[in-house]
């Protein structure tokens, strides 16, 4: 597999509202706009052979900024498979909206940590599901060469998720690696298995 560069999408309003985005079609707002032209420059001298992305449009507008250091913006994958958690009922909702039993699984407290996942919001999906939907699109980058670097532009959930699945982490341990927005991770894939090199690098947007 080849060395992978993992990029978060920027600030949306829904973001900046701390609403509930997950597979909503939400833009980037300016902030985010700007916070991906840094993470742009911070890459602008990386050799990238391949791109994918989210195929929503945050994740779009921030793949295409990207590739635009590159010249690469016409050869952009986009993959549904790497679409944010589906949070079905409470998708634009803030926390104080939601239902209670389900404010407890959704807050920082330990309940959502430690609820595991499999546990499913009304009529979206769980981390499991997510999980699913990772493994199939590692498939795809088990076709790549170790020589070659891949970009792979999405949201927080499936790129915590993947980093999850590379190294051999259980699901259940996802909330643990935090990604912000616009941020750019680094991992080094070999046959033994996956290094990481950057994890969460926020440098640029200072």
């Amino acid at each position: 597999m080849a060395r992978l560069i993992l990029v978060r999408h920027g600030q949306t309003d829904w973001n900046r509202q701390m609403r509930y985005q997950g597979q909503s079609d939400i833009e980037m707002n300016e902030t985010g706009i700007w916070q991906v032209e840094q993470a742009a420059e911070r890459l602008a001298s990386e050799k990238i052979d391949f791109i994918y992305s989210s195929d929503l449009k945050r994740a779009r507008q921030t793949a295409k900024i990207i590739a635009s250091k590159h010249n690469m913006t016409e050869a952009i994958h986009e993959s549904p498979l790497l679409r944010e958690l589906n949070f079905g009922d409470y998708e634009g909702m803030i926390f104080s909206q939601m239902d209670r039993k389900y404010r407890l699984i959704f807050s920082a407290d330990p309940s959502w940590r430690s609820s595991g996942p499999h546990v499913r919001v009304p009529n979206g999906e769980s981390i499991a599901d997510l999980g699913a939907r990772i493994d199939e699109f590692i498939e795809t980058l088990e076709q790549h060469k170790l020589e070659e670097t891949v970009l792979i532009v999405a949201h927080g959930g499936p790129l915590q998720v993947l980093i999850c699945q590379l190294l051999g982490i259980g699901l259940e341990r996802w909330w643990q690696i935090r990604l912000s927005g616009a941020s750019v991770s680094i991992l080094e894939t070999y046959p033994q298995g996956t290094s990481i090199t950057l994890i969460n690098g926020v440098s640029h947007l200072k």
